[in-house]
C-alpha cells in the first residue's frame, strides 16, 4: 500500500474553511457520503408544466362555458318558436274552449289561416283536411302555449 503525501503547503485553507459548517443542513451539497442526493430544480420545466396545466385548466372552463351558451341558444330558440306559435294560436280558429294540460294541434289550412284542433295528424288517417300539421301544443296553467313538437322537430323541455 502506498501512501500519498500531502504537501499541506499547497492547501487553501480559507478555501477549505468555506466547506466547513456548523449547519450542514444549509449548504447546497452533500456533506459526507452517506446525505441524500441534491438536484437542482429546472425552474424552466416547472414553470412549462404549470403553464400548461393553467391553459388546460382555462381550455377545461372555456367549453363548459361554450356549452352552457349552446343550451342558452337553444333555449331562446325554443321560446321564440313558441311565442310565434301561441300568437298564431290566438288569432287562429279555435272552435271549443281548450282546457289547462291537455294536448291540440295547431293546422295550415288551405287558405293560409290557422286552426287548433283536438283531432291529432295520425287520427286524420287517409282524409287530412288541411294543408299542414304545424305543431303539437299543450295549453299551460299561465295561458301560454308549449310546443311538445313541431312538424319537423320534438321538443323535450
Amino acid at each position: 500500500m502506498s501512501k500519498n503525501k500531502v504537501d499541506i503547503s499547497k492547501i487553501d485553507l480559507e478555501k477549505e474553511r468555506e466547506k466547513i459548517t456548523d449547519l450542514p443542513g444549509l449548504i447546497e451539497y452533500a456533506h459526507h457520503a452517506g446525505s441524500a442526493i441534491i438536484k437542482p430544480e429546472d425552474k424552466g420545466r416547472i414553470k412549462g408544466t404549470a403553464v400548461a396545466a393553467m391553459h388546460d385548466q382555462t381550455d377545461r372552463q372555456f367549453r363548459q362555458l361554450y356549452e352552457q351558451m349552446q343550451t342558452l341558444i337553444e333555449q331562446a330558440k325554443y321560446l321564440k318558436s313558441r311565442v310565434e306559435v301561441s300568437e298564431r294560436i290566438y288569432q287562429a280558429s279555435v272552435p271549443f274552449q281548450p282546457v289547462i294540460g291537455k294536448v291540440y294541434f295547431l293546422y295550415k289550412k288551405k287558405d293560409n289561416s290557422d286552426l287548433l284542433s283536438m283531432v291529432s295528424p295520425e287520427e286524420w288517417g287517409k282524409n287530412f283536411p288541411y294543408e299542414s300539421f304545424e305543431a303539437e301544443v299543450r295549453l299551460m296553467s299561465d295561458h301560454t302555449w308549449e310546443i311538445v313538437k313541431t312538424h319537423n322537430q320534438e321538443y323535450n323541455y
